[in-house]
């Protein structure tokens, strides 16, 4: 089995990186290329094929922040450890497209091979470049509505004539990557003469909001003795937030955020066709898996802002 890795989203002024990472297993899609060389819709219906289908996934992202203080080579190299730390299912061999081997320096490096247009070459490679950039575009799109004076549905948050008058008019935001050069003026040590400095405030979505949760409550279960086997581990027909592992059982854990006491609780958001969708997507695991093991449905309440988010409780569901 062939683990595919590729990026998207390097050379955007604004938004993250993120890597893809995919063992397509026993999958056969027909139509995988060069997520470049495909349509908006076609990406859509590949990467859904490819989310049904495949053995594991994993996206690794490295947001802008955080890619201004690494530099570009290190942040290529945090995303994809990121996303391999998701894949759980087996392989012999892992190719990476390109000319760098991001992974040399961990226990997976050697059994990387680097391979210049791996996106057009090898399946597993371009499904990985095709589920990465439809996520990239999807969070973009999400973030257009945000800051809509930006297009960043349109543009990915690359350097378009349009992006730039619009940094010009409304300076830079949380999302755009102040180590590229076009934008170094806008950082907050450019000196008191630097234009419009993150005029534009951080605004949290609640994919952003959901994230946090899903990470604190990980965190918390790591904590408690768990370990983690899967994040969004997802089928065509479900979604589990968190999969884990304690003394040998396994754990189902959907994980739910309130802003505050009067959004009612973690359980109450658990309806009776959302609990059938857990216990499908437990049997369904089991299977793909080849595993034997007591399981539990569980779920994590978190509330507050994501400065003060804290866990309020974790049941098990009967």
């Amino acid at each position: 089995m062939i683990l595919g890795i590729d990026e998207v989203g390097r050379g955007p002024w604004a938004g993250p990186l993120v890597v893809g990472a995919v063992v397509l297993g026993d999958a056969a899609i027909e139509g995988l290329a060069d997520s470049k060389k495909l349509t908006p819709r076609r990406r859509e219906q590949l990467a859904a094929q490819i989310n049904a289908t495949a053995s594991a996934i994993g996206l690794g992202w490295v947001h802008a922040a955080e890619l201004d203080e690494l530099g570009m080579s290190q942040a290529l190299r945090l995303a994809t450890v990121r996303a391999v730390e998701q894949i759980h299912a087996p392989y012999h061999e892992i190719i990476l497209d390109g000319t760098i081997n991001f992974l040399s320096d961990t226990n997976k490096g050697s059994y990387v091979t680097v391979l210049a247009k791996a996106d057009a070459l090898v399946p597993a490679v371009s499904a990985a470049s095709i589920v990465a950039k439809v996520a990239r575009d999807m969070y973009m799109t999400e973030q257009d509505g945000v800051y809509p004076e930006y297009s960043f549905a349109k543009n990915a948050g690359y350097g378009t004539a349009a992006h730039r008058l619009a940094i010009a008019k409304h300076g830079v935001t949380p999302l755009h990557r102040l180590s590229f050069a076009p934008l170094a003026q806008y950082r907050p040590d450019a000196g008191a003469d630097s234009p419009k400095v993150r005029t534009a405030h951080l605004k949290q979505t609640t994919r952003d909001i959901g994230n946090a949760s899903e990470q604190l409550a990980a965190k918390w279960l790591e904590g408690e003795g768990y370990r983690i086997l899967e994040r969004n581990w997802r089928t065509k027909y479900c979604e589990v937030d968190i999969i884990s592992q304690k003394n040998g059982e396994l754990h189902f854990i959907e994980v739910k955020h309130r802003r505050n006491s009067q959004s009612g609780d973690g359980l109450a958001a658990i309806t009776r066709q959302k609990e059938t969708q857990m216990r499908r997507a437990a049997q369904l695991y089991l299977v793909r898996q080849s595993l034997q093991a007591p399981v539990h449905l569980m779920v994590i309440a978190t509330s507050g802002e994501s400065s003060g988010m804290s866990i309020d409780h974790c049941l098990e569901l009967e």
